[in-house]
């Protein structure tokens, strides 16, 4: 077995305090919790290069899931293999998932969320720093040739237009596998991810452990894309399908997902705690988790040997790099719900001059922001 390179072994202890401050404190989404992550592991602790970060991020992208967590769990396998994968993936997972249960506790108890608008108020727009804090080292090891750089601008328009993002990804590796390899990757086709078909709402089925897992586990076995592609799998199964939610509740359940910190498909443990209390929090929760360790187990392995070959060499690259062209459609998705006063404003500046003058953890930025935005909102000042 080959031993990961670089640095001496990970402790698993490290590892686990690692994805558990992550997990307590990577608010805003996938693209700033890989941002986050690129921080630590790269920069900060040189578990890896830049051009193994990228490879590894083009690898989710390949597969069904939770992209951060996905993430979480190849820098365990590659640190400490199956200890390692196991231990930082379930601990960037568990924070949210106690912080759900809980918001699902209260929500069944009281049937109302706790506010949280000032809290986001303050994180999105330090969030969005951190993540073009992330595009700016990622890029020069993603774009590093003209015709990489070319891709990538067209892989942006294609997300920015609509276009499905697995068709981007898989289309722009196979663009530069065909280009490189004189029609050796046409076999390369674009996949096509299919939304689940829903039968009008009818009876509420009844609900079981085990149907909620099996629910949870089909979605987390096919789901490619953004949270918005989970909210379209989630109404698809649980609204129209099986009438277990209503369409109110649904939107209870996908707010809660993303004000909290750590992986939105914790969404999935708040679900199953309204559905079926802490049984079916749990389960919902494994459900939804478990086929992206299978998955990053299953790939993880074949992400250097994708290297030793041209063809598949080629093809990985067109993938990272129209990755990093969706991160980017996102940021921008982020810049016009994030900065929507002065006071905002300022806090993305603010947090962008720190990252470049200072390199300050994005942990502590996250935090500073999330104060400061309750500040505003108490004094009033928001606009």
């Amino acid at each position: 077995m080959t031993r990961p390179t670089g640095p001496p072994p990970t402790s698993l202890r490290e590892l686990a305090l690692l994805f558990l401050r992550l997990g307590a404190t990577a608010f805003g989404g996938p693209a700033v919790h890989v941002a986050m992550m690129q921080d630590e592991v790269v920069r900060r602790r040189r578990w890896m290069s830049d051009e193994r970060f990228v490879d590894l991020l083009g690898a989710t992208n390949l597969i069904p899931g939770p992209n951060s967590t996905e993430m979480a769990i190849h820098v365990g396998w590659a640190r400490r293999r199956w200890a390692g994968l196991v231990v930082a993936g379930a601990c960037f997972i568990l924070p949210a998932a106690l912080v759900t249960a809980a918001l699902g506790w209260a929500y069944v108890r009281f049937g109302t969320l706790p506010a949280a608008a000032g809290l986001l108020y303050g994180v999105k727009p330090v969030v969005l720093a951190v993540v073009l804090q992330a595009l700016w080292r990622l890029a020069p090891a993603a774009a590093r040739t003209r015709p990489l750089r070319a891709l990538g601008v067209a892989a942006a328009a294609a997300a920015a237009l609509g276009v499905d993002e697995l068709a981007v990804l898989f289309g722009s590796g196979a663009l530069l596998a065909l280009a490189r390899a004189a029609g050796g990757g046409a076999g390369l086709l674009p996949a096509v991810a299919l939304l689940p078909s829903a039968a009008g709402a009818g009876a509420p089925a009844p609900v079981g452990l085990a149907a909620l897992f099996g629910v949870f586990c089909k979605i987390g076995s096919v789901l490619f894309g953004s949270g918005y592609v989970l909210l379209a799998f989630l109404r698809a199964e649980l609204v129209e399908r099986r009438a277990w939610m209503t369409e109110a509740q649904l939107i209870d359940a996908v707010a809660v997902g993303q004000v909290t910190p750590g992986p939105v498909f914790t969404t999935a443990t708040f679900v199953g705690w309204v559905l079926a209390g802490p049984g079916g929090a749990a389960v919902a929760t494994l459900g939804i988790f478990l086929p992206a360790f299978v998955f990053v187990a299953a790939s993880g392995p074949l992400v250097p040997r994708l290297r030793a070959s041209p063809a598949a060499a080629a093809f990985l690259d067109g993938v990272n790099v129209a990755a990093l062209a969706l991160m980017a459609v996102v940021t921008a998705q982020l810049g016009r719900a994030a900065v929507v006063d002065l006071p905002t404003a300022a806090f993305g500046l603010a947090a962008a001059g720190l990252l470049l003058a200072t390199g300050l953890n994005a942990t502590w930025l996250v935090l500073g922001g999330a104060l400061g935005g309750l500040a505003v909102r108490a004094l009033g000042l928001a606009g």
